[in-house]
């Protein structure tokens, strides 16, 4: 899988898996383990997805070191202050 570089120097892999709608637990724990087979090292969520826990327990159960993944997720747009 191809990396980019942003504007900070951090290598980012090219494609992510995104899992938006995908709220069962078994059902993304299997696309995640597929995705991590075929060498995604990139995964895309969000809160209000309501999977990042999921996503979390997924990825910690790989045999995958935590350096090597990329995790994006996003906020929603009433989230803007620190607290």
């Amino acid at each position: 899988m191809e990396n980019v570089q942003l504007s900070n120097q951090v290598q980012i892999p090219q494609l992510g898996l995104g899992v938006f709608k995908v709220t069962d637990e078994a059902v993304l724990n299997e696309a995640i383990q597929a995705a991590l087979t075929a060498g995604y090292r990139h995964f895309d969520t969000a809160a209000i997805y309501h999977n990042e826990t999921g996503v979390g327990a997924a990825l910690a159960q790989a045999d995958v070191p935590r350096e090597d993944l990329f995790i994006t997720s996003k906020l929603w747009c009433n989230v803007t202050t620190y607290e």
